[in-house]
């Protein structure tokens, strides 16, 4: 049984994040969206909890593809799946740089594993979390750019960082 990880922060899950996840279940058998917890971002929008319960909604209609999170490292995280491949959404030149800095720091702790990368399709390319979070902070409409279902929650809390 082929075997994908698709990490990511997911603060917020956009639909670039799930095109690349749709295509990704695609391709393999099974497809574990990890959401990460990423030092560098140390103030999220969310919980991990929040971000796990959006997720879930959002990839429901995907049979292939279970949602789980790790507060660890992704090389150790990969380990408990032998012969799994990670599967990176990659929007541009920058994107490939620092995951492929990633890549070889991964494979430094665990060399068995594999990463792949997916360009994203161009209508998602200037798409990112932040952008996300950023239209939500001025009211923006957030259709076609996250899942219609969690659209609501992003909007709810938004409204919260605005009030403090």
């Amino acid at each position: 049984m082929s075997i994908a990880i698709c990490p990511g922060s997911y603060d917020p899950i956009t639909l670039g994040h799930l095109n690349v996840i749709r295509r990704t279940s695609r391709i393999f058998d099974s497809v574990v969206v990890c959401v990460m917890h990423n030092a560098a971002k140390p103030s999220p929008m969310f919980t991990v909890e929040e971000k796990l319960d959006m997720v879930r909604r959002a990839v429901s209609r995907y049979p292939n593809v279970t949602v789980d999170t790790s507060d660890g490292l992704l090389a150790e995280y990969a380990r408990q799946y032998p012969g799994a491949v990670i599967v990176k959404g990659l929007r541009a030149a920058s994107d490939f740089e620092y995951e492929f800095q990633m890549n070889l720091i991964n494979k430094r702790i665990n060399p068995e594993m594999e990463t792949m990368f997916l360009t994203a399709s161009e209508k998602y390319t200037f798409l990112s979390s932040s952008v996300v979070r950023e239209m939500a902070m001025y009211g923006a409409d957030l259709t076609g750019l996250v899942p219609n279902e969690i659209i609501g929650d992003i909007q709810r809390k938004a409204q919260l960082w605005r009030k403090n």
